[in-house]
C-alpha cells in the first residue's frame, strides 16, 4: 500500500472512532510493538478481530477494528474483570500487519521440479505440498514458472473424484507432477477465471488468455502469460493451459531445423512474397511457430503485416495484431473479419487458421491479387490438405496459381547426444528402413546402410528419458510439375493421388523425413512410428 492510501485510511479510521466514542491509534506511529502472546490465543486474535495494545497489571488497551463486534467487546470485559479494559479503534491495515508479528507468515520455498523417471509420487508430494500451502496466484505462477524452466508446452488441471492431477507436457509426453484438494483447487480455479476473464459457472467450453507478471512470496517475479482451454467435466472443470514464450528472438527459421531445400523455397517465398502458404498439421504440432518465425523473417520497415487470430498468441513489434473471436455464430468470422483488414492495404496477411470454405476462398483470392497470406490448417497430410481445399480450387481455376506452398508437420522427440545408445538394427528392420528409403524421390541422396547403426534412448540422473527437444518431421510441396497439371484438371482427387503426385514433382514424406532423422541419429524409429504412424 502506499503511503498517501495508507494516511487516507487512517484519517478514515479516525474520524470513525470520533463517531464512535472510542479512542483511536495509529499502529504505524507507535514507538514500539509490543506482542502480549499470554493474553489471547492467536486464533482468538484472529477470530475477535483485536489486538492488545498495552497492558499491565490493571489495565490492558484493546486494539479493534471495524469489524469488531459490540459483544466481542463485552465479553473481554467480562473475562478480564481484574483489568481495567480500555479500546482503540485501529485501521484494517494496521490490523493486518501487527498480525504478522502474532503470526508470521510461514516462509514457502519453492523447489524447482525435477522430473524423474523413478519415483514420481515423491515428487508428486513435494509439488502438492508446496502448492498446499501458497496463495493462488502464487500456484499459478509456480507451476508456470517449472514448465517453463523444464520447457514444457502446457500444463494440464484434471478433476478426478477425489482430487485434481496435475500434470505438464514436455517433449509431448505428459508427467504428473501433483495433487490438489477440490477445496484448494476452487480457490485456484478462482484466480484463473478471473485472470483470464471466464466463468467458473459455465456450463459450456471456454477460452482465454492471462498475461500478466505476478511478484511471488519469495520475491522473485513470474511472466504469466498462457492461453486457457477449459471444459466442464462430472466432477468440476478441466483446463489446460498453453504455455507462451515471448522471446521474439525465438521465432527464427535458423531454428526451426529445416533442410536445405526446405528452407531454399521458403527464402525464395521471402524473397518474392506473394500466393498462399499453408501449414498443416494437428494441434500441437508446432504449426504457429513455423508461421511466426516466417513472418519475423519478413518483419521490415517497408511491408505492411496484418495477422488475424483467435486468440493473438504472441505479440511482435512492428506487426499488426488482430484478436476475432469465433464462439457464436453473429460474431465477425474469419473471412468478414479478413476481407476487412484486406482493404488496408498490406502486403503480408496472416490468418492464425483456415476453418471454412469462405475463409479459404477468401484467402485465395487475396493471394491472386499480390498479397502473400500464411495460414494454418487441420489435416493428417500436405495431401490431405490439398483434397479439403478442392471444393474452392474447382470453382477457380486459377486458385491453383495463388498457392505457393503446402508443408505438412509433426513433432518428435529428440535424442539427448549425451546419454543416447547406440546398436545394430536386425535385418528385419534394415530391409523396412531399404524399403521407405528406395521410394525417395531422385532429387534426395539415399544414405548408405550399410553398418548402419541406430540409436535408442539412454539414461543419465539429469535426464532419465534419453530425450532432450523436440524436431519437426516435414512433408511440403510447392504448386509446380504433376501435381499442378492433376489439380488443375479440376476431378475429384484422393490424398492418394495427390501424394503421388507430390512425390513425383520432388516431395519426400514425412514418413521418409523421419527415417532419415533416424538414420542420422537424431530420434528412434518408435518415435517416428508414434507420431506418422
Amino acid at each position: 500500500m502506499s503511503q498517501d492510501a495508507r494516511r487516507d485510511e487512517e484519517l478514515a479510521t479516525q474520524r470513525r472512532a470520533r463517531i464512535l466514542g472510542l479512542d483511536y491509534v495509529d499502529t504505524s506511529n507507535m514507538p514500539s510493538q509490543p506482542l502480549y502472546k499470554d493474553i489471547l490465543t492467536t486464533k482468538d486474535l484472529y477470530d475477535f478481530r483485536i489486538i492488545p495494545l498495552q497492558t499491565d497489571q490493571n489495565h490492558i488497551i484493546f486494539g479493534v477494528t471495524n469489524t469488531t463486534s459490540q459483544q466481542t467487546m463485552s465479553s473481554l470485559r467480562q473475562n478480564f474483570m481484574d483489568h481495567r479494559v480500555n479500546f482503540a479503534l485501529i485501521s484494517d491495515t494496521g490490523y493486518q500487519q501487527y498480525m504478522k508479528l502474532y503470526d508470521p507468515p510461514k516462509e514457502v520455498v519453492y523447489h524447482d521440479i525435477t522430473i524423474q523417471s523413478t519415483g514420481n509420487e515423491e515428487l508428486v508430494r513435494s509439488v502438492s505440498e508446496t502448492l498446499d500451502q501458497v496463495r493462488a496466484d502464487d500456484m499459478l505462477a509456480y507451476l508456470v514458472q517449472q514448465a517453463h524452466r523444464l520447457n514444457a508446452s502446457d500444463i494440464h488441471l484434471e478433476t478426478q473424484t477425489d482430487y485434481i492431477r496435475i500434470r505438464i507436457r514436455i517433449d509431448g509426453i505428459l508427467h504428473k507432477i501433483a495433487r490438489l484438494s477440490h477445496e484448494k483447487y476452487r480457490i485456484l480455479i478462482s484466480a484463473i477465471a478471473s485472470a483470464g476473464n471466464i466463468s467458473t459457472a459455465s456450463e459450456e467450453s471456454q477460452q482465454g488468455h492471462i498475461a500478466q507478471r505476478v511478484r511471488m512470496a519469495d520475491g522473485s517475479n513470474v511472466d504469466v502469460n498462457v492461453r486457457l482451454e477449459t471444459v466442464p467435466t462430472t466432477n468440476g472443470i478441466d483446463v489446460v493451459m498453453r504455455l507462451f514464450n515471448m522471446n521474439q528472438d525465438m521465432y527464427n527459421l535458423e531454428k526451426l531445423g529445416l533442410s536445405e531445400q526446405e528452407r531454399a523455397v521458403v527464402d525464395e517465398i521471402i524473397a518474392k512474397p506473394s500466393g498462399l502458404v499453408l501449414v498443416v498439421g494437428p494441434t500441437g504440432s508446432g504449426k504457429t511457430t513455423t508461421l511466426y518465425s516466417m513472418l519475423n523473417s519478413l518483419n521490415n520497415e517497408d511491408r505492411k503485416i496484418i495477422t488475424i487470430e483467435d486468440p493473438v498468441e504472441y505479440q511482435f513489434e512492428g506487426i499488426t495484431q488482430i484478436s476475432v473471436a469465433t464462439k457464436s455464430a453473429d460474431e465477425t468470422s474469419f473471412a468478414e473479419k479478413l476481407r476487412a483488414v484486406l482493404r488496408l492495404d498490406p502486403d503480408v496477411v496472416m490468418v492464425g487458421e483456415i476453418r471454412d470454405i469462405d475463409t479459404a476462398k477468401t484467402a485465395l483470392q487475396a493471394s491472386l491479387t499480390g498479397h502473400l497470406v500464411l495460414s494454418t490448417f487441420h489435416a493428417a497430410s500436405a495431401a490431405a490438405a490439398i483434397t479439403r481445399l478442392m471444393d474452392v480450387v474447382r470453382e477457380n481455376p486459377l486458385f491453383v496459381s495463388a498457392i505457393r506452398l503446402i508443408m505438412a508437420q509433426r513433432l518428435v522427440r529428440r535424442l539427448d547426444d549425451a546419454t543416447k545408445q547406440a546398436y545394430e538394427p536386425d535385418a528385419r528392420t534394415l530391409e523396412k528402413l531399404q524399403e521407405i528409403i528406395s521410394t525417395l524421390p531422385e532429387n534426395i541422396e539415399r544414405p548408405d546402410l550399410g553398418d548402419l547403426l541406430l540409436y535408442s534412448p539412454g539414461s543419465s540422473a539429469e535426464n532419465p528419458y534419453g530425450f532432450r527437444g523436440q524436431l519437426a518431421l516435414r512433408e511440403q510441396f510447392l504448386m509446380t510439375g504433376e501435381i499442378r497439371r492433376l489439380v488443375e484438371h479440376g476431378k475429384i482427387l484422393s490424398s492418394q493421388e495427390i501424394e503421388e503426385a507430390a512425390i513425383k514433382s520432388g516431395m519426400h514424406t514425412m514418413l521418409q523425413d523421419g527415417i532419415l532423422k533416424v538414420i542420422a541419429g537424431e530420434t528412434t524409429i518408435e518415435e517416428v512410428y508414434r507420431v506418422v504412424g
